[in-house]
């Protein structure tokens, strides 16, 4: 047991809710199981029952993330929020970087987009790194669009490469084996960004990977007059350590993506027997004429403890480690 590893993180936890308090946010504290999630195909889940001799028993889930149950509260309060919490994701390789539960920071900023909430991690950053952190790590950041990425690394105009044909070209000229069944933009895409884009990012600085293609499906606004979602990325050591939304607020689209990605999560997880989490249409009704403008922002604390730290592997400071129990176990 690392005692080191345990007061840096309470040390790190301390000056994050300090600097939180001192800029007006809200500390929330959520469940981490739920009757429902929001439905992410692309997230493997956990699932556990609830059995009671006087309610019927039924299917919950531990989250992968908070967002659910952090939006109504945005809905309710009209207030900058956030809390850390231990996630979980299933199906999630046991390695460097990866452990199924991990200890999450989240926070919605009203009032801000994706572009406001680069200065304000800065910030908090800033404000609240250990002692003795590298400095290649701290801000400011660096700032890269992922067509320029791709552009850069791969040597493929992103804008034109909007088809799955093209697409699929660009992987083939790359020397990627691309399937003759179909696949979707995105799987082709993913190929290409974790081949060449991804492992050439530069790390002399973190860098912020912003306007993520809009084919990529997830909860941040489209740009109007560009095929690009208003979305970000941070990287710090080659590492992603956070994820950042300009929030979508249109009920109409959050419902349709209910829809849409639960009947592709249905028919994906009806082949392999994985957890088909519950799902809850009414969850887009918060989404009224007064649901503040916000951004939201999910940071990996374990990343963030490692990298600062100095660490080799998140396995060297979680506590009572999964990929050690398992190998115990086995």
């Amino acid at each position: 047991m690392n005692i080191k590893a345990i007061e840096q993180r309470s040390e790190l936890l301390r000056a994050m809710r300090n600097w939180f308090a001192q800029e007006g946010y809200l500390e929330v504290s959520t469940p981490i199981i739920s009757t429902n999630l929001i439905p992410e195909p692309t997230i493997a889940n956990f699932a556990t029952h609830y059995i009671s001799e006087f309610y019927a028993s039924r299917e919950l889930y531990l989250i992968p993330s908070p967002e659910i149950h952090m939006k109504p509260i945005i809905a309710a309060t009209k207030r900058s929020i956030y809390q850390i919490i231990p996630c979980f994701r299933n199906r999630e390789q046991i390695g460097s970087y990866h452990n199924p539960e991990f200890s999450m920071l989240e926070y919605y900023t009203v009032g801000a987009d994706d572009t406001d909430s680069i200065a304000i991690t800065e910030e908090l950053i800033a404000k609240t790194a250990l002692e003795n952190t590298p400095e290649h790590l701290l801000p400011p950041f660096r700032k890269m669009s992922v067509a320029e990425a791709c552009h850069r690394y791969g040597e493929f105009d992103l804008d034109k490469t909007q088809s799955i044909a093209a697409l699929r070209r660009e992987a083939k000229r790359l020397g990627l084996d691309v399937p003759a069944a179909a696949e979707s933009w995105e799987s082709v895409f993913n190929r290409i960004f974790l081949n060449f884009v991804e492992p050439n990012l530069p790390q002399e600085k973190p860098l912020i990977l912003y306007d993520y293609p809009q084919q990529i499906v997830c909860l941040a606004k489209k740009h109007r007059d560009r095929p690009y979602r208003q979305r970000w990325e941070l990287y710090a050591g080659g590492i992603e350590l956070a994820n950042c939304y300009n929030e979508e607020r249109d009920k109409n689209i959050v419902k349709n993506y209910y829809r849409d990605q639960y009947a592709i999560l249905v028919t994906e997880r009806a082949q392999t027997g994985e957890v088909i989490p519950d799902v809850d249409l009414s969850f887009a009704d918060i989404f009224d004429e007064e649901f503040p403008q916000c951004s939201g922002v999910a940071l990996g604390i374990d990343r963030l403890l490692m990298l600062q730290g100095g660490y080799k592997t998140i396995g060297d400071l979680i506590l009572f480690n999964f990929s050690a129990i398992i190998a115990d176990g086995m």
